[in-house]
Order: structure tokens, then sequence, then C-alpha cells
């Protein structure tokens, strides 16, 4: 596992604070079910076993957490599991106490036994979710040890240093087909490709999604005869500098506001996952194997002008090496 991406050892710090906390909680509950309920406000109830039932629920919670502390990253379904009862948790006290059925004094329980590890289970999660789309692509590598350029071949059989040869090629990076701003970058594609080959220059577009269904999806704006560089290693993205996003890059507020008009109000519309959701995207301008221009997106909604990057490539820019 690469250092970039393994769990960091506060993960299993938490993981153990969690398991321990659990067990004793648990077993506290069920050795003296009466007093404890006592301490968050109940005075009485009718079948004092089920509140050691719960206690048990919530210690065998713990052997869970402990078992994930070794590997937090591999075992994050019992983190997800733990998280989820942790949200539910809070939901049905407040509920409880809307109705009157609980009282404010148990709020220091959900306190202790929910909230306060709200934050360190979801940035766990984050962080597998992250270090499981890494693992079979070059981000995983602290070096990339080939030249993708030169190497990787596209769907006609060419690679990206000879294609660059012939006149300068616009190498758009997509993200996933199911992402709104994948489908808008490809509209805007659509409708400027006239100008950009009329300006001198080719369109190669590299991708992280099955081949033929990439084909398929671009069949719908006019674009499968396009080039294109089927990457799912990702190897072509990480030799321009293209990463995997942070959560603001791809949920921030302003991926969210613009998500809704690209989605939403101009109806390119959202699809499902297909290849690493996680991958940012970029344009640049590549001509005779050295790179002229580039745009490189500072959140997944960025919305580049294409044609402006091919113009101020070709205009004014001075070849440097890729």
């Amino acid at each position: 596992m690469s250092i970039r991406f393994a769990p960091r050892p506060w993960m299993s710090t938490t993981l153990i604070l969690a398991g321990v906390y659990n067990l004793l909680w648990g077993l506290l509950v069920i050795a003296i079910p009466k007093q404890t309920l006592v301490w968050i406000g109940i005075d009485s109830l009718g079948y004092p076993q089920i509140w050691q039932c719960v206690g048990m629920i919530v210690g065998v919670y713990g052997i869970g957490y402990l078992i994930a502390a070794r590997d937090p990253f591999r075992h994050w379904p019992i983190v997800l599991v733990g998280l989820l009862g942790k949200v539910f948790g809070p939901i049905g006290f407040l509920s409880g106490l809307v109705s009157g059925s609980l009282p404010a004094s148990m709020g220091w329980m959900i306190l202790t036994n929910d909230l306060v590890w709200w934050i360190p289970f979801a940035v766990i999660l984050w962080s597998a979710f992250r270090y499981h789309q890494t693992v079979e692509t070059v981000h995983s590598l602290e070096f990339l040890d080939d030249d993708p350029v030169r190497e990787l071949k596209s769907q006609t059989g060419e690679n990206l240093y000879d294609l660059s040869i012939d006149k300068p090629q616009l190498l758009v990076f997509l993200r996933h087909t199911g992402c709104t701003f994948c489908r808008e970058a490809v509209a805007d594609l659509s409708k400027q490709r006239n100008a950009i080959e009329e300006a001198g220059a080719g369109i190669v577009l590299v991708h992280v999604g099955e081949e033929a269904k990439v084909a398929e999806f671009l069949k719908g704006y006019g674009l499968d005869d396009l080039v294109r560089f089927c990457d799912p290693r990702c190897q072509l993205y990480r030799q321009f500098g293209l990463e995997q996003g942070n959560f603001r890059q791809l949920f921030g507020l302003r991926v969210w506001l613009r998500g809704f008009r690209a989605g939403i109000v101009d109806r390119h519309g959202i699809g499902t996952i297909a290849g690493n959701p996680l991958q940012m995207p970029g344009a640049f301008v590549v001509h005779c194997g050295r790179f002229l221009r580039g745009y490189q997106h500072e959140a997944a909604s960025d919305r580049p002008d294409y044609l402006a990057i091919i113009k101020e490539a070709l205009e004014k820019a001075v070849p440097v090496g890729v």
C-alpha cells in the first residue's frame, strides 16, 4: 500500500477507543441495568432485560470496532454500520424527546455514544473510499514508472506522441460518463468541434470507463469518431498532473450549485458511476510531443472554454517539454 493513501495511525487509535468504550458501556448496562437507567433520567422500565439487550448490542459493536482497528480500510463496512447506528440513534432520541417519551437528560449519553464519533468515523470512511478507488491505478505509486504518452494506445492503435506530430491536439480528460459535468463537457465539445478543427487542432479524449460504453455514450453527442484513450489505471491523468479530487473539489458548495444548474436547468442530467468517480478532469494542448497550454480544474464543476484554450495555445504559448 502506498504511504500516500495508507490509513493514518489515529484511525486505528480511534477505533480502539470506540471499541473499548462500547465494551465498557455495554458491560455496565448488562451488569446494573436499573442503575444506568436512573443515570440517564429514566426512573423505571417495565422490562430492564430490554435495556440489557441494548447493552449487549453496544458491546458487540465494540468487538467489531476492535477488529476494524487492525485494518480500517479493509474493514470499512464495520465502520459504516457503526456510523449509521450513531446517526440513527440521535434521530430516535430527538423523536422521543419531541413526543415526550424520552427525557432531555438522556442527551449526554447521545453525545458520548454517538455524536463525538461522527467526524472521525466519516473521515475514515472517506479515506477508505479514496484508497479503494486508488489501489488499481498509478495514483497509488510514488512516481510514474512509464511513459504513457508514447506507450498507451488509442482505440485506433496510435499513441499520443505520434498523433501530436501531425497537428496540435486538444487533449480532454473526462470524468465518469454518469457525471453531470462530464456530460456538459462533451456537449460543449460537440458545439465547438468545427471551430476547434478549423483552428487547426484535433480533439483527443481520455477516459477511465469501459471503451464500448464510452463509445455508445459519445455517439449521442456525435463524437464517437474522435480518437480516445481508455486509461483505467490513470496513467495519462497522472502524467499531466491530474490527481484524485479532495472532498471540497468533488462535493463542495460550489460544485452542488453548478451541478444543479448543469444537471437540472441545462438538462445534462446524471447517470450511474462508471469508472473512478474521484478522478479530476482537465484539458491540455499537445504538439510534437510538447505541452503548449492547459486547463487544470480547481473543482469538478469548472467549465473550461476549449476553443479559447486552443487559440491561446496556438497564438501565444511557447512550447515546453511534457
